[in-house]
Order: structure tokens, then C-alpha cells, then sequence
């Protein structure tokens, strides 16, 4: 019996001490702003202040890759500096096997800048490590003549 008047009277003062705390509360000043009303609030960007940069310095820059790095990092779709028969597309395999000089289904960088600067020195007629309009138009591989619509 002694146990449950212990229990009781630890509750009473329980619930006598949070009503305490809660009305010592609620006299006391706010001290969280209230949220500014709707017509306050502005979607207008921030302006700068007067005696802000009208820009920042430019970003570092990345360093080019030659035309040549360019197509090949198309080709190389995992970035192991090697291009495989899978990744030159199904498409292309007889040129891939053109451009593979050791044949063993891994094109390297050497491999293809060899065969371009060939490509190139083929087309160079006069020899003078330039080529014009004229020279750079018998690069272009051949198309074949696409069909006419039919209605």
C-alpha cells in the first residue's frame, strides 16, 4: 500500500512541476522572429552591393586536346587509353581492322595517330605539310547516293 501512495505522490508533483514550467513559459517574451507576411516577401534576385566586382576572375582553363585525342576518346567509351572492336561499333570493323597494325583487337593512340598522319600525307599533293580547300575535300570518304522518296 505504501508503495502505491509513494507512486501517486510522485506523479501529483510530476504534473504540478510541468504546469509550473509551462506557465513560466508562457509569460516570458518571444524570442523567434515572426515570418515576414506573404506581400513582404520579394522573388527579385539579390542586388550587389556598390563597391562589388562587376566580375569575377575567369576559370581555369582546361587544356585543349588535339583534334586527333578528340576522336579517339570518342571511339575509347572506358577511358583505358585503348579502343576495343566492341567499342569501334559493330559498323566499323573493317576499319578498325585497318587501323590495328599489331592485330590484336586493342587500338592504341600510336596506332591511330599513325594511320591519320597517312590519311593526311596522302592528301598533302604538294608535299608542304599544308593542306588547302581544294586538298582537304579529297579527304572526305565517298557517300553513296541516297535513294529519291518514293510516295
Amino acid at each position: 500500500m505504501q508503495r502505491i501512495l509513494v507512486g501517486g505522490v510522485a506523479a501529483l508533483l510530476l504534473v504540478v512541476s510541468g504546469l509550473w514550467f509551462w506557465q513560466t513559459q508562457s509569460n516570458q517574451p518571444n524570442l523567434i522572429p515572426a515570418a515576414p507576411p506573404p506581400e513582404a516577401i520579394s522573388d527579385a534576385l539579390p542586388q550587389a552591393g556598390a563597391n562589388a566586382p562587376a566580375f569575377g576572375p575567369a576559370p581555369p582553363e582546361a587544356p585543349k586536346a588535339s583534334r586527333e585525342e578528340m576522336r579517339f576518346n570518342r571511339y575509347d567509351r572506358n577511358r583505358d587509353d585503348l579502343i576495343s572492336r566492341i567499342e569501334m561499333m559493330g559498323s566499323r570493323t573493317k576499319a578498325f581492322k585497318a587501323l590495328d597494325r599489331d592485330g590484336n583487337n586493342l587500338l592504341t593512340f600510336e596506332e591511330w595517330a599513325a594511320a591519320t598522319g597517312e590519311r593526311f600525307a596522302g592528301a598533302d599533293r604538294n608535299k608542304d605539310q599544308l593542306l588547302t580547300r581544294k586538298e582537304f575535300a579529297h579527304t572526305r570518304p565517298k557517300q553513296a547516293e541516297k535513294p529519291g522518296f518514293r510516295c
